[in-house]
């Protein structure tokens, strides 16, 4: 593509631009699928401004390491194109070295050695500030101010008490200190703000970083065991999608329908960033690289692939690695996970590109006021020089690899859980929800230890949802169509708060799919399509088995570390009455147990997300 073109004439290119119409049997997918003369843009949505797409190198992330380590969320400057200003945003710092503008610098840490990280917030002043809802769960006006903060390591087998908690707040001027025990397979981890009802604008900032696990099988040094493209090779990517204003400042809002400061339930962005940069290009040598790919967006599943459907390699998603590697042409990846693939250039002469793209349509209820695809990442230019020579692996766990990933382990129970919206009309638009609850109601699942269950989750809305759970990770079984109408006919939803989690036989639209080759082996986050059940099998741990005790109390901030704007009602934020709930009465006593939650995280923060404890 030309290097002077623009997004609108890149859209256009693709093919991308119209706008889905609320008409009778007219799909949101229909709508995607014809050229146009120009691109539309929807009046009922922001738009970012026009920038020429390949104007910059695609950065690479600082790597820091060790024992200790410190890192502090910072206010800070980015540029996130060559024609753009500076404007401000948020990052993690770590060390004299590592002082980023957004995003964080890629940790690595090594398997059974423990790391000790001391969170500090010393954030000065949030970018995104009037964004905040204060309305949800927990938020006041201070938080414009003097913004919480909870640091959470995705994928990480972490004790209660340094999981990052979302009640767990430090506030600018605190710190915390997390023990990372590291006892787990090499695998893409990534850590990231978990803070109450404002993860989305934390981490849509930039808090965000990646954290790659090392073991003896997958070193990351170039003489490791398993003949893996390391050093230079080896490139993290941290994918986002993004919409800024017309002065170029991060906007976390996509329509004007949803009046400034209200929750939106998520924005289909119109441009990519990869490690910071918008839409950057990497030149590569003429060989096989290993990408390790993090959907770190806040909203949307995309479906990658190159421009020339060219063929690529999964070698490893949430849990580590594969038992070999899965020969694909694209994939689709929501919000949270990662996956670890190898791609080789080798074949193609110096000057020639390819282009990383996504063709998912948005979700229903974004296409129908005029979201479309956002269609490119990056591109990489194959140099002249030559590259890794290595062979794709033939395997990669058993012989110099480590055991095989085994067969899916019997359940022992079986628990329904459901994701919904509640219906209501009204702007803001309603929550969203797991099993029909609350983050505060207490009706939550208590599995108990060295357990292994089936989690049967019901999607009975139209939208895909990536669910997380922390602390352990699972297989995924596969998913079934749901006659959706006909089980809320038979099981009409009551009102939220109510647990509502009817059991899905006798509903079920057609034969279970299985999961994807490249979604077998271990994960931690599973798309769960709309009108769906997804079964995932997953063992809750015992506290000898993790060397500490996963329903362990940890205290809960206090009132003084939540100071109040109002200076005539000093009060703990956990201590509202937000949305006609009371809070007051949670906030007694100490913090227990972890979270599972949407990985959208304008849902996960409003209301899509559950406490959960291991009880033995």
């Amino acid at each position: 593509m030309a290097q002077d073109m623009t997004r609108r004439t890149l859209f256009r290119a693709l093919g991308v631009g119209t706008a889905a119409v609320a008409l009778g049997g007219v799909s949101a997918s229909r709508a995607f699928t014809s050229p146009v003369d120009d691109a539309f843009e929807s009046p009922l949505l922001f738009h970012s401004p026009d920038v020429a797409p390949f104007r910059d190198a695609l950065p690479t992330l600082p790597t820091v390491s060790g024992s200790n380590l410190s890192v502090d969320a910072v206010s800070a400057m980015h540029r996130f194109h060559t024609d753009m200003p500076e404007v401000p945003a948020l990052a993690y710092h770590c060390g004299p070295n590592a002082q980023l503008g957004y995003l964080g610098p890629i940790v690595e840490a090594h398997a059974d050695d423990p790391l000790t990280l001391r969170f500090s917030n010393n954030m000065a002043l949030h970018p995104m500030a009037r964004d905040m809802d204060t309305s949800l769960h927990g938020v006041t006006e201070s938080f414009r101010t003097s913004t919480p903060m909870s640091l959470h390591l995705h994928g990480g087998v972490t004790p209660p008490e340094s999981d990052g908690n979302p009640e767990q707040l430090t506030i600018p001027g605190g710190s915390i200190v997390h023990h990372f025990p590291n006892r787990q397979e090499a695998a893409t981890l990534w850590y990231h703000d978990h803070a109450m009802a404002i993860t989305r604008v934390n981490v849509y900032a930039g808090l965000a970083g990646m954290y790659l696990l090392r073991d003896r099988f997958d070193t990351g040094r170039t003489d490791n065991p398993l003949g893996l493209p390391a050093g230079e090779f080896e490139m993290p990517l941290v994918m986002q999608e993004k919409i800024f204003r017309e002065d170029s400042h991060l906007s976390i809002r996509s329509t004007r329908i949803v009046p400034e400061g209200s929750w939106e339930g998520g924005a289909v962005g119109d441009v990519g960033l990869v490690n910071g940069m918008i839409w950057p290009e990497l030149t590569v040598a003429r060989g096989l690289y290993r990408f390790r790919m993090i959907n770190a967006a806040s909203y949307s599943v995309w479906n990658l692939h190159f421009e020339n459907h060219m063929k690529f390699w999964v070698i490893g998603n949430d849990g580590g690695l594969l038992d070999a590697p899965v020969p694909v042409t694209s994939i689709r990846v929501a919000p949270g996970e990662r996956y670890d693939v190898l791609v080789d250039f080798s074949g193609y002469d110096g000057g020639h590109t390819v282009e990383l793209l996504n063709d998912e349509v948005p979700p229903f209820q974004a296409a129908v006021i005029g979201a479309v695809t956002m269609p490119l990442f990056c591109r990489f230019r194959v140099g002249t020089a030559r590259g890794f020579t290595g062979g794709i692996p033939t395997s990669l766990r058993g012989g110099r690899g480590p055991a095989p990933i085994g067969p899916i382990q019997q359940p022992t129970r079986i628990r329904t859980v459901t994701v919904s919206q509640p219906y209501a009309l009204r702007n803001p638009p309603a929550i969203m929800s797991l099993n029909n609850l609350r983050y505060s109601d207490p009706d939550i699942e208590m599995p108990r230890p060295g357990t292994v269950e089936q989690w049967n989750i019901v999607n009975i809305t139209p939208d895909p949802h990536p669910i997380h759970i922390h602390l352990v990770t699972f297989r995924i079984v596969g998913r079934t169509p749901l006659r959706t109408l006909d089980y809320q006919v038979a099981n009409p939803q009551p009102a939220i708060g109510i647990k509502w989690t009817p059991d899905p036989e006798g509903f079920l639209g057609g034969p279970m799919t299985p999961p994807a080759p490249w979604e077998a082996g271990w994960k931690d986050t599973v798309r769960v399509d709309g009108g769906t059940v997804t079964r995932i099998v997953v063992r809750f741990p015992t506290a000898e088995e993790l060397g500490f005790d996963p329903d362990a109390t940890f205290p809960r901030p206090t009132a003084a570390a939540h100071p109040s704007t109002d200076h005539d009602n000093r009060h703990d934020p956990m201590h509202e009455v937000h949305n006609g709930i009371d809070h007051s009465g949670e906030s007694a006593g100490d913090l227990q147990g972890y979270v599972w939650h949407c990985h959208l995280l304008d849902h996960e923060d409003h209301d899509m997300m559950l406490k959960y404890r291991i009880v033995p």
